[in-house]
């Protein structure tokens, strides 16, 4: 039985996949909690330190980590021609994707954001597609186009809302598209390297060349911040967001690039935009809307389309 975003003919690599819930489905729902609550979580740490400052060492956190980990488990190492195309590949994904997600979430609200980046699933499927990792067929279209929809859903009941000076920008959700975008063509990209190299190696090695970018673009963020005064909840913010969503959310990403492919992998990152509601609202004060609240369940429904 062949699954719903797959040409067996296409795309024999992506086989291993199975119409209904798996362990893996399970591991990308976790997954989504953990980064729908990190739009709040980075709102505020960008609020209490520089966005730079505050990526810069998120990042390097989560790239000092996982390279410890390759190490800690004695993985093999991949080929040289691996290794390279993994740091260029996370210069793309864990450097510019950072860059534009960090400066876009400052500059508007953290569900806003969220819900801009439930683009991703629509832009990875056309990718995907021009490049023959993956094929789309109705159904699979049939669940984008109804998250979209939610997404929209959600944008003009946020635009329709009175919510006074907490208005989200044009700028800031304008940089957070444009890293969905940024976010598409890498996961796209990694999937031939996802089929032959576990899952924490992949990991590592583009968090460490993201984490390369990161450092440069955040050198003077990193030197004018006056550490000694970071309070405990803006170095909780950096952990949650350094270890949680960088490498327990990320190591459940490549699981499902690898096992359902980019497309279907990504449907799932349309459940952030109804978590990082909740969590804005009860952490942020930034109330949902009816349309909203409509958008979510409409956002759901698409992600169950692909998966039944």
């Amino acid at each position: 039985m062949t699954s719903d975003l797959e040409d067996p003919a296409a795309a024999p690599t992506l086989e291993r996949v199975v119409p209904g819930p798996s362990v893996t489905d399970l591991l990308l729902v976790t997954m989504s909690f953990i980064w729908g609550i990190n739009y709040s979580v980075v709102k505020y740490g960008a609020a209490a330190i520089a966005p730079l400052a505050y990526n810069g060492v998120r990042v390097t956190l989560a790239a000092v980590v996982l390279l410890a980990l390759v190490a800690w488990t004695r993985r093999s190492m991949p080929s040289r021609r691996d290794v390279l195309t993994l740091l260029a590949l996370g210069v793309l994904g864990n450097g510019v994707y950072q860059l534009l997600f960090i400066e876009g979430v400052s500059r508007t609200r953290a569900g806003d954001a969220a819900l801009v980046l439930a683009a991703s699933p629509a832009f990875i499927a056309i990718f995907g597609r021009a490049l023959g990792v993956e094929r789309i067929t109705m159904r699979g279209v049939a669940g984008i186009s109804l998250s979209l929809l939610g997404m929209a859903f959600v944008v003009y009941g946020r635009e329709i809302a009175s919510t006074g000076s907490a208005h989200s920008t044009l700028a800031g959700n304008a940089l957070v598209l444009a890293g969905s975008v940024v976010w598409a063509g890498y996961s796209v990209l990694l999937k031939p390297r996802a089929d032959h190299l576990d899952i924490v190696t992949i990991s590592a090695f583009t968090m460490a060349g993201g984490a390369v970018v990161m450092l440069l673009a955040a050198a003077p963020a990193l030197l004018h911040t006056d550490w000694r005064a970071v309070g405990a909840l803006t170095w909780g913010a950096i952990a949650y967001s350094g270890i949680f969503a960088l490498v327990i959310a990320y190591l459940f990403w490549y699981r499902g690039v690898q096992v359902l492919g980019p497309t279907r992998t990504a449907m799932y990152s349309n459940l952030q935009p109804v978590i990082a509601l909740g969590a804005a609202w009860a952490a942020l004060g930034e109330i949902p809307t009816p349309w909203q609240a409509l958008g979510a369940g409409t956002i759901i429904a698409g992600v169950v389309l692909t998966r039944t």
